[in-house]
């Protein structure tokens, strides 16, 4: 559709454009052509009008030298013959309105003028040189237009052979003030140019004396020679051709050097006699704004064509758009009934289906939240399982021990010996207790978590997991490292057992560091750092010198627990994949893939995050983060409430 309209528009822009080129073309022409004929009429007009002033003088220049008068005052040279000369010249000229009339001696002086009274007078001056003194002498009549050597005024001068006793004695010449003649309109000037190509009339005064071609050095000299223009530089007038429109010479040209020059349409008309060109111009402008405004016109009317076909298309296609509007609004009613029909019933059916699965998608949550915490409880005794040898070898030491005091406080009390006796007693009341600390430990172990809003004291979750872990920690270096917000970071605590016979403890962590408490119930807490801490060792197996760093970053509102070994670390094509669910990387039957992905799990519950960064042969660090609680009150509760309510822990 759009490309269509695209092509519509590109359609009728080209048509536009032709029509505007085709109105300029046909109105250019047409005012030319007018213009052409106006300028013709012009240049015949103004040529036979000079044409016909110039052959009247010339027979009047004949009338003066036939006059005896004339003959006498050349041929004798008299004084009376020469005043008689002078009278008669002024009186023909006075009829005639010449601007001058003299006579000219063989020899080239000039005896007698109209103008002989004036200071100005021609008489005695020289003209020799004159070409149309040459003229008259080779008995033809001469013409020349030329600047006056005493009065400096230019002319047309006409001279006439003066004969008497069948010779030549001088030269009757008349001379004509022709600076009247092309008038003083720049608008449509007019030109007069003579044999050479130089402008001598021109109703443009800057135009006069320049050629409108190119002069050779020749003619120039011979011009110099003849002092015919006295002087002037004869510089080129700038005409250049623009357009020839016909055979007659009729062309347009601009006259300028360069730049924007003005358009004229050029007129050419010779004059015979004395080998003149008269040259017309008319202005081009008035035809070039015509043909403007006519292809302006002539666009506008297209455009407003095109706009108003437009309108009347839009209009009808809108009339026929409402008219298929109405027809569809009734199709769309009668198939809106029958659809909302057809949608209750599917609504009635959707709502019922709905509700069952609502409530299968409730019975699954709780499936799957009661396989959750199975899952849970499944991996506290798979890791229950993995412990069972360390606690095995912790119980048969002080069972062992029980069986020996027994039997020597028997023999004792047999014997008499009660002081022996009692301390035998004490003995195994003590290992009693040690027994009791170890099966406390595992019953808060497999114990059931408490609500996801219980807290916890860190530093006692930490110390359980060591304790429950402590038969895999022996060969371990093991460092605790606490530290709160703002404060120095602290010494590095070693955990180990001050020689080969005490029982393995850590540091008393609760009493330190009481105050840091996490939202997180103390057994899911415990079964994650036994995880993270078991991964640990797992990982340290193969160490020479296992190190197994525990570190605990105390912030205002969090707090982060950092499990560091030094084992060969997890590749990181797999380091992505340590938290989904059975994935593994230990051997078969050591590891179901399950502890990180339930630590996970618990984390994200508590409201925090477990990550794991790791490097080939740089050792792997587990962080987790947890939200720091503020109040120690709930945390005491929830600790007596997870240690088997009406019994007594420490003599469990």
């Amino acid at each position: 559709m759009v490309t269509r309209r695209l092509i519509v528009v590109l359609a009728l822009a080209a048509v536009l454009l032709a029509v505007c080129i085709a109105t300029w073309r046909i109105t250019w022409l047409r005012g030319i052509d007018v213009l052409q004929q106006q300028a013709a009429v012009r240049a015949d007009r103004t040529a036979s009008a000079l044409g016909d002033t110039l052959e009247r003088y010339e027979s009047l220049s004949y009338l003066l030298a036939s006059h005896p008068v004339v003959g006498e005052a050349l041929d004798s040279g008299s004084p009376d013959a020469i005043a008689r000369a002078n009278r008669y010249l002024e009186d023909a000229n006075a009829h005639a309105h010449a601007d001058v009339t003299y006579i000219i001696r063989a020899d080239g002086l000039c005896l007698a003028a109209s103008n002989w009274g004036r200071p100005d007078s021609f008489v005695g001056s020289q003209y020799r040189f004159r070409p149309y003194f040459i003229d008259a002498m080779h008995a033809r009549i001469g013409r020349f237009f030329g600047i006056g050597t005493v009065s400096h005024v230019p002319g047309y001068y006409i001279s006439q052979p003066v004969r008497h006793n069948g010779r030549i004695v001088g030269a009757a010449v008349l001379k004509l003030n022709l600076e009247w003649f092309p008038g003083a309109d720049d608008n449509e000037p007019v030109l007069v140019v003579d044999k050479h190509g130089v402008i001598f009339l021109s109703s443009v005064r800057g135009w006069k004396y320049r050629a409108v071609q190119d002069l050779p050095s020749s003619v120039v000299a011979a011009i110099d020679a003849t002092r015919q223009y006295d002087g002037a530089p004869l510089a080129r007038l700038p005409i250049r051709p623009a357009r020839a429109l016909d055979a007659a010479g009729a062309r347009i040209v601009r006259i300028g050097a360069h730049g924007p020059s003005p358009y004229y349409l050029l007129a050419q008309r010779p004059i015979a006699a004395p080998n003149w060109q008269l040259m017309t111009l008319a202005p081009v402008n008035s035809v070039i704004d015509d043909a403007r405004n006519a292809t302006a016109a002539v666009g506008f009317g297209y455009i407003s064509l095109c706009l108003l076909g437009f309108y009347w298309r839009m209009r009808r296609a809108r009339a026929r758009d409402r008219e298929m509007g109405r027809a569809r609004l009734q199709e769309a009613y009668a198939e809106l009934n029958r659809r909302v029909e057809a949608r209750t019933a599917d609504l009635s059916a959707a709502n019922a289906q709905l509700q069952t699965e609502v409530a299968e998608r409730t019975r699954a949550e709780n499936e799957l939240r009661a396989a959750h915490a199975e899952l849970l409880q499944t991996s506290k005794l798979a890791a229950l399982g993995q412990m069972a040898a360390g606690i095995t070898h912790e119980l048969n030491q002080p069972l062992a021990a029980l069986r020996t005091f027994s039997d020597n406080t028997r023999v004792l009390i047999e014997r008499g010996a009660l002081p022996e006796a009692h301390e035998n007693l004490q003995a195994i009341s003590s290992l009693t207790d040690r027994m009791g600390k170890i099966t406390n430990q595992l019953k808060l172990f497999v114990g059931r978590s408490q609500p996801s809003n219980a807290c916890s004291p860190v530093a006692r979750a930490l110390r359980n997991a060591l304790q429950l872990l402590r038969e895999r920690l022996q060969p371990v270096s093991v460092q605790v490292r606490i530290r709160e917000a703002g404060a120095e970071p602290p010494e590095p605590r070693d955990m180990e057992a001050p020689d080969e016979t005490s029982a393995y403890r850590p540091l008393d962590l609760d009493a330190e560091h009481s105050a840091l408490i996490a939202y997180c119930d103390g057994l899911r807490l415990e079964q994650v750092l036994i995880n993270l801490v078991g991964n640990a060792l797992d990982a340290l197996e193969s160490v020479t010198a296992p190190r197994l760093t525990i570190d605990v970053d105390a912030g205002r509102d969090t707090l982060a627990i950092a499990v560091r070994d030094n084992g060969p670390g997890v590749p990181a094509d797999i380091l992505p994949r340590l938290f989904e669910p059975f994935f593994t990387t230990k051997e078969v039957g050591k590891g179901l893939g399950l502890g990180l992905a339930i630590a996970s799990s618990i984390a994200r519950d508590c409201g925090g995050s477990l990550v794991a960064r790791s490097g080939a042969g740089k050792g792997t660090v587990f962080v987790l983060t947890l939200r720091r609680a503020v109040s120690p009150a709930p945390v005491m509760a929830a600790h007596r409430d997870a240690a088997s309510p009406g019994q007594d822990t420490s003599a469990a």
